[in-house]
Order: C-alpha cells, then structure tokens, then sequence
C-alpha cells in the first residue's frame, strides 16, 4: 500500500512537471503557423497588434493605403526577425480586400486570424454639420469595409477549420468622444456587427471579437489629446491617470486569436485606463 502511494505520488508529480513544460511550450508561441492579416497595420494600435501577433509566432500581412508605409512597417518587423509580408490595401475597394487575401494564401498558404482595424474620420464638428458624404465615407470604410473584409476572409478560415476575427471599435462605442459624432456612431455599430457575426459564424469554429481602445496615443487620435490641458482633462476621467500605448491593445488582440479563448465570441473587451464601457 506504502509502495503505491509511492507511486501515486510520483506520477502526479510527475503529470504535473509535463502540464507546466507543455504550457510552457505553448505560452511561448501560442500563435505558431497561424496566417494573420491585420489591416490599417503600418502605424499605431495595428502595427503594435502586428508586432505582437508575429512575436507570439503568426506569419502576418500588414497593410496600408499607401505603398510607402507597408515597405517600412515591413523591413522594421522583418528587422526584428518576425514572419512579415504585406501588401497595400485601402478596404474600401474590393479589388484590394480581395489582393490581401490573395497575399496571405500564396504566401503562407491560408488564413487563420484577421484583425480589422482600419477607420477613417475626416470630421470634427457638431453633428448637425455632418454632410451626406461625410455619413458615407465614415460608415462605408468603418462599418461596411469590415463586414466585407470578413466575409472575403471565412471562405480561407473554412478551409482550415476555423479561425479568429478580431474588430478593432473604440471606446467612443459607449461614451462619445466630443465632436466626433460620426465616428461614435460608426464604432458603436461595430459592437452589433460583432454580436451578429459570433453568432452567424460559429458553426464555421470562427470567432468573433471586439476591442474597444480607450484614448490611445496615436497619430489618429491626436485631435484629442494635442494641447496639454486637453491631456490633462482626460486623464482626470481615468482610473489609471495616463494616456495608453498602442503596445496595450496588442495583447488583447493575441490572446483572442490564441486556443486560450476558444470559449470567447461575441464579447468587447475595453481597453481604456477604467473609463466607463457599457452602453
């Protein structure tokens, strides 16, 4: 009896010793020969997404709207020794959404994980000067681009069993950022197309997420935070009394597209210093 206590006791130590060395292994590259794209990915929250993702093991396909930035984003990630390519891409055009997926296969062989990320906001003002152009490039590149640049994606993801998408919405989702109305209302349809993708692709083993960045320092988000007693006003609505970094969301976005959250869809999580998320 002494005997197989013994041994008892050794094999679960022994169990034990190989759950810690498999998770070891696992939590090194979680993302190991996945195929990512993220777009709007030369600068910003994408470019810290791309970082990441390649970092944790992911072949990624950065793009941009402009050739410039994808040769840049690219030598400074292959720079790093990471897995990168990319392609331009405005995802306002069809011909380039259906480019990038093109990319991504003939150069890694498929798709696993598309972080969508791309956003325009050509207007700060009072709402009711909105003008009808103004209304369709906003929800037509941050709305309507999204639904179709996932849609061009799942065929790929179906092929190999399932895969990972991630929105890119904002906090302004929930609480509108002064004068930029629009763009609020386009970041909160964001979280509906969210919840209606988790729900239409989960028989596909697609999951569908969304990230909601609080006030990030960015060239995009600039308007926001460019005079210090602006800075300072915002940081008083905060828990963590600063401004984040790109490299924040990164992580998020990692762990969304990692086997660690294959019981997650459909959720936003808000990354935001403690600033009010719920509608």
């Amino acid at each position: 009896m002494h005997k197989a206590g013994l041994l008892l006791g050794a094999c679960v130590r022994a169990w034990k010793s190989l759950r810690m060395a498999s998770s070891r292994v696992t939590r090194r590259d979680p993302l190991a020969n996945k195929v990512a794209l993220v777009t709007a990915s030369t600068d910003g929250i994408g470019f810290a997404i791309a970082r990441r993702l390649a970092q944790d093991g992911a072949h990624v396909v950065v793009s941009s709207r402009k050739q410039q930035n994808v040769d840049r984003a690219v030598a400074a990630l292959q720079g790093e020794g990471l897995s990168v390519t990319g392609t331009v891409c405005h995802v306002g055009k069809a011909e380039d959404r259906d480019r990038l997926v093109t990319t991504a296969v003939k150069a890694y062989g498929g798709i696993d994980i598309l972080v969508s990320n791309a956003a325009v906001n050509p207007f700060f003002g009072n709402l009711m000067d909105v003008t009808e152009e103004v209304w369709d490039k906003i929800l037509e590149i941050n709305v309507k681009a999204t639904a179709l640049m996932t849609k061009a994606v799942v065929p790929e993801m179906e092929k190999r069993g399932g895969g990972s998408v991630v929105i890119v919405a904002s906090l302004a989702a929930y609480t509108p950022f002064p004068a930029l109305g629009p763009y609020n209302v386009s970041k909160t349809a964001l979280l509906g197309l969210t919840k209606n993708l988790a729900i239409e692709l989960a028989q596909k083993n697609i999951n569908v997420n969304c990230l909601a960045p609080g006030i990030i320092k960015t060239k995009f988000s600039h308007v926001l935070w460019m005079d210090e007693a602006r800075e300072e006003s915002i940081k008083e609505a905060l828990r963590i009394r600063r401004i984040g970094k790109p490299e924040e969301c990164a992580g998020i976005v990692s762990f969304l597209c990692s086997e660690d959250a294959s019981y997650i869809t459909g959720e936003t999580v808000a990354v935001s210093g403690g600033a009010p998320s719920r509608l």
